[in-house]
C-alpha cells in the first residue's frame, strides 16, 4: 500500500478519530506561543493536515485567524461536523491552496510524516510572510510507562516491526536538516474509558489498513490484558508531545 493511500486511509475511521484521539495540551500551546515569539490570537494560521480539527479548534479558541487545509473528504465532512465556523479547503501540504506570504504560522499536527519534505518544505515557506514560522508537532505514547511499552511491543510483534521501538526523540532526529528547529517536549496524560483507548488505537493507519478480523481480534486482547491494569475501566494514557519550531 502506498503512502498516500495509507494516509487516506482515516476517511473511513472520521467519525471514530474524532471521537476517540488525543489533542494537545496547552502547555505545547504555551510553548508554541513563546518559541514563535507572538500570541496566536490575532495570527494568521494555516492548520494542514487538519484532520477532523484537533488542533484546529485550539487554535481557533485560542483566537488565530486559522484556515484548515485537510486532503481526505471523509475527515473534511467530520471537521465540518465540529467546526462549521472555521474555514477549511481540501489540500495536501505539498501543494498547499494558499496565497504567498499570506501567513504567519504553518503547522502541522501529527501530520507532517505524511508529506514529502522535498516539496512541503519550499511550500511552507512560500505560504509564510518574512518572520513567519513553521510548526510541527505529534502526540507518542509514553514507552517509560510500563504498561504502554508492554502495548507497543504487542503491536509491533502484530505488525512485524519488533526491532522499530519508537523513541518520541525520533520525531526531531527526522527533522528536515535545512531548517533551523527549536524543539521542546511536554508530557502529560489524559483518563478516558477503556473503549475509548481502544477506539484511539484501532484508529491508526496500521490498524486501518490491517483488516477487520484481525484488528478485532487483537483489541479483544488488549481489553483482556489492560482490564487486568486498570480494573475500574479507565484507562491512563500517557503522552509525550514533541514540537519543533523554524522560523522563515
Amino acid at each position: 500500500m502506498t503512502h498516500t493511500a495509507r494516509a487516506r486511509s482515516f476517511d473511513r475511521a472520521a467519525a471514530s478519530y474524532a471521537a476517540n484521539r488525543p489533542s494537545y495540551p496547552p502547555a505545547l500551546y504555551d510553548a508554541l506561543e513563546e518559541l514563535v515569539g507572538r500570541p496566536l490570537r490575532g495570527a494568521r494560521v494555516a492548520d494542514v493536515g487538519a484532520g477532523t480539527g484537533l488542533a484546529t479548534a485550539v487554535l481557533h479558541g485560542r483566537g488565530a485567524r486559522v484556515v484548515a487545509v485537510e486532503p481526505g473528504p471523509g475527515m473534511a465532512a467530520q471537521f465540518r461536523l465540529g467546526l462549521p465556523g472555521v474555514p477549511l479547503v481540501l489540500g495536501v501540504g505539498d501543494e498547499l491552496p494558499l496565497a504567498s506570504g499570506s501567513m504567519d504560522i504553518v503547522t502541522y499536527a501529527q501530520a507532517w510524516h505524511w508529506t514529502d519534505p522535498r516539496r512541503s518544505v519550499p511550500e511552507a515557506l512560500r505560504v509564510l510572510r518574512p518572520g513567519g514560522a513553521l510548526a510541527l508537532w505529534w502526540n507518542d505514547s509514553d514507552g517509560a510507562v510500563p504498561w504502554i511499552a508492554e502495548q507497543d511491543a504487542r503491536m509491533r510483534r502484530l505488525f512485524g516491526a519488533e526491532d522499530a521501538a519508537h523513541d518520541p526523540l525520533d520525531r526531531f532526529r527526522r527533522l528536515p536538516a535545512e531548517l533551523a528547529f527549536a524543539r521542546r517536549q511536554v508530557t502529560w496524560m489524559r483518563r478516558v474509558p477503556l473503549a475509548t483507548h481502544l477506539g484511539n488505537l484501532a484508529s491508526y493507519s496500521d490498524f486501518l489498513v490491517l483488516g477487520e478480523d484481525t484488528t478485532r481480534a487483537f483489541m479483544e486482547q488488549e481489553r483482556e490484558l489492560l482490564g487486568l491494569v486498570f480494573p475500574d475501566g479507565t484507562v491512563e494514557e500517557r503522552y509525550v508531545a514533541s514540537l519543533a519550531i523554524a522560523r522563515r
